[in-house]
């Protein structure tokens, strides 16, 4: 077993052990009883300064163009949340689910666009084959798993929606703005797997 791996293992058993910190939601989902099942996975990478991979979605897309993304997506009948996220993963980034290593799911979240996304954390090799898919993913990037699960670099922002404010986590890296629902789930993961401290 690998020391990333062991060590994800590690914090991730002693982080789900202890009750729910104060976790990210959204606001939006006031009055929402009925949710759609969605999985994203967190695949991180295995190496000396390990990262998770990151998508853009195309501009063309009709839900969420143009945003930065965890690869997931809606769960088809009779699958759970793990076999989900490895389904939309090789569908989006060609990622072998055979190659991916699970270390559990994490906090639901429930999005404001009618969605409940469970997080898959797994790991995979540092060196895996990406191959996009054109019609989902618009480019791919790795951002550094120590700066998007450091809370000193999840910022507070707002923004108005239909007349109300609404807060939510941007996280910055080399020009990228990660936000929204996942900014929210790397919030909330940083707070169960408080990796680094």
């Amino acid at each position: 077993m690998s020391s990333l791996l062991e060590a994800l293992r590690r914090h991730y058993r002693a982080g789900h052990a202890k009750p729910a910190p104060p976790l990210w939601g959204d606001p939006r989902t006031e009055g929402v009883t009925a949710f759609k099942p969605a999985s994203v996975l967190i695949a991180i990478t295995e190496k000396n300064e390990p990262g998770v991979l990151l998508i853009h979605r195309p501009d063309t897309m009709r839900a969420h163009p143009g945003q930065i993304a965890l690869p997931g997506g809606r769960r088809d009948p009779g699958e759970d949340a793990i076999q989900a996220a490895l389904r939309e993963a090789e569908e989006e980034l060609g990622i072998d689910p055979a190659q991916v290593r699970v270390i559990g799911t994490s906090d639901v979240f429930h999005s404001g666009s009618g969605y409940e996304i469970t997080p898959v954390i797994a790991v995979v090799p540092g060196d895996i084959a990406i191959t996009p898919n054109p019609a989902e993913v618009a480019s791919w990037f790795e951002v550094p798993l120590a700066h998007v699960l450091n809370p000193a670099n999840h910022a507070v922002r707002e923004l108005e929606r239909n007349g109300k404010i609404i807060p939510f986590i941007e996280i910055l890296w080399q020009g990228h703005m990660i936000w929204g629902v996942t900014g929210a789930i790397l919030s909330n993961l940083s707070k169960r797997l408080e990796w680094g401290r």
